[in-house]
């Protein structure tokens, strides 16, 4: 997510801020490190960090790390899913996932390309011709690999001041894009990387477009059905099914704020609505980067990488690609999303063959204008999580 205003400070005034990312490779992982350490000591020295992200000024409450290869599952975890009880962060606990949203609006534009219901280069224009006409010849490519140009509804004035005044405000989801409609292209589409969160509003009301769905059934159609997610979903409201990690903000020397139901869902939609489980969100990640959801030739188009880091940025170099982002970390690579918002930071993984994933959710807000140490401290341990997916299961 872009960094929270100062006013996001306490929930008597908030402004929304959600984040949004995705960086895939292609490559096959390949570890370049000398021979690791055992097992064992790898696993106590990552509990290790994550023990010390907890411990840390400003650090989350609870973290969950989901590994799995195609023999085993392991879970780590630190903290606690709600402060003031002794109860761990667990596999199916509900939780917001932010930005990593966009990944499901990009798997349902995709298998829509891949049915021939929708087409990469199918414009706005075509698509959804009452939106302005200045905006016309934005395409689904590049508003999924955000170089689309079009102005961010989240950073409209409007917008943060109805968030401010009512943080449970119930918005017209579909109407999102209102707040920004009288301003112009960011610049000629094409041509730039620039992460907007109007970019998978428009995705949504593309495919509801082509198909005639509302978008919450073609995610239930074209993602969970397949997949086999039975605990995710897209709400119009502020609240979490229980049980459920509580987000916070962490702000010492005050006690830690419990934002889980903060803001409601709608204000933000495809673009960062759903709450899910890291079982699910594993379950997910599998089988977006495994082939599962769209063609082969689809899949390539895909990986067709530009320059651009996810927000906040996931661990290594980053670059983004159709609904998903390349992590080259110095132990190969992985495809993903990363995702924060008040009280949520979210990384999803998978090498470019959906075998081996990783799951990492912690439950406060961690990005590079609110916390750049933490964050800088968050990238490595989660980069250290990467490796030890990458090495354990070669």
């Amino acid at each position: 997510m872009p960094a929270r205003p100062p006013l996001l400070r306490r929930p008597a005034g908030v402004a929304l801020v959600v984040a949004g990312l995705a960086v895939l490779s292609t490559a096959a992982a390949v570890a370049v490190a000398p021979p690791s350490p055992s097992s064992s000591a790898r696993a106590r020295t990552l509990q290790q960090q994550l023990d010390d992200l907890v411990g840390a000024p400003g650090g989350p409450p609870g973290v969950i790390a989901v590994l799995r290869d195609d023999r085993r599952t392991r879970v780590l975890r630190s903290g606690v899913a709600q402060t003031g009880t002794h109860r761990a962060p667990g596999t199916d606990d509900h939780m917001r996932i932010a930005s990593a949203a966009k990944a499901f609006s990009g798997a349902v534009a995709l298998s829509l390309v891949s049915r021939g219901d929708l087409g990469l280069d199918d414009t706005l224009r075509q698509r959804l011709p009452k939106l302005p006409q200045a905006w016309g010849a934005v395409t689904v490519r590049q508003l999924l690999n955000h170089t689309s140009g079009l102005p961010d509804y989240i950073r409209a004035p409007a917008f943060q001041k109805t968030v401010t005044a009512d943080p449970h405000h119930r918005f017209d989801s579909r109407r999102l894009l209102d707040y920004v409609a009288d301003q112009p292209l960011r610049f000629r589409p094409g041509t730039r990387y620039q992460y907007s969160n109007s970019d998978n509003i428009a995705v949504a009301l593309m495919a509801e477009a082509a198909t005639g769905t509302p978008y919450e059934k073609l995610l239930g159609q074209r993602v969970y059905g397949p997949l086999g997610l039975h605990d995710t979903s897209l709400p119009q409201d502020y609240r979490i099914p229980a049980p459920y990690l509580h987000g916070y903000d962490v702000d010492p020397p005050a006690a830690p704020q419990d934002v889980s139901e903060l803001l409601s869902a709608s204000g933000i939609w495809a673009s960062g609505g759903i709450i899910s489980t890291p079982a699910d969100v594993t379950r997910f990640v599998r089988g977006y980067t495994g082939g599962r959801l769209f063609a082969p030739r689809v899949a390539e188009e895909q990986r067709r990488w530009v320059t651009g880091a996810s927000e906040p940025a996931g661990p290594g170099r980053n670059d983004a690609g159709l609904g998903i982002f390349r992590y080259t970390t110095r132990c190969g690579v992985v495809l993903g999303h990363t995702g924060n918002m008040p009280g949520y930071t979210q990384l999803m993984a998978a090498t470019p063959d959906g075998r081996r994933s990783l799951t990492f959710g912690t439950t406060t807000q961690i990005n590079e204008a609110q916390k750049p140490d933490l964050l800088k401290r968050l990238r490595t341990v989660q980069e250290n999580v990467v490796c030890e997916l990458l090495h354990a299961s070669s």
